[in-house]
């Protein structure tokens, strides 16, 4: 069980399949660790090829296998379309403490549409909590009976 700080700096993407025709794409990142959920900036105008520089910060506690990225494409008239995704175990972060940038594979529907950079630093917390004195931990105590 994990608790601590994960640090994610969102990098930059590349080779990302180009949703609009007749502009270049607008997309974001939505980064989702557990039930916490965090949203980047939109990258306009960066076509394919995007950079944000952007640094996310999760709260764990407990187990959280992996961090799923959904790279979206930010439209003005119509919904958003949906560029792929890329989801990054955890527990290797969790034992080093923490990975350089790292690409990784951006897939939608089950085929590679570019990949997606990203770093990871865990920064584990101390258990806080206090020892319990020694009488509440239980076992023979002598007592004194007349």
């Amino acid at each position: 069980m994990s608790q601590g700080t994960l640090e994610v700096l969102l990098v930059s993407a590349k080779g990302l399949e180009n949703s609009d025709f007749l502009s270049s794409m607008d997309p974001y990142v939505i980064l989702t660790c557990r039930t916490q959920e965090q949203k980047s900036s939109v990258a306009t105008d960066n076509g394919s090829a995007p950079e944000w520089n952007e640094t996310f910060v999760f709260r764990i506690a407990g187990h959280a296998p992996e961090l799923h990225l959904k790279i979206m494409d930010k439209d003005t008239f119509t919904a958003d379309d949906f560029v792929g995704e890329a989801n990054i175990p955890l527990n290797i972060v969790f034992e080093e403490g923490s990975l350089p940038p790292t690409a990784y594979n951006v897939v939608k529907d089950g085929e590679y549409k570019g990949e997606i950079r990203v770093g990871l630093t865990f920064t584990p917390e101390a258990y806080h909590g206090r020892d319990p004195p020694e009488e509440e931990l239980g076992g023979w105590k002598e007592s004194s009976y007349d």
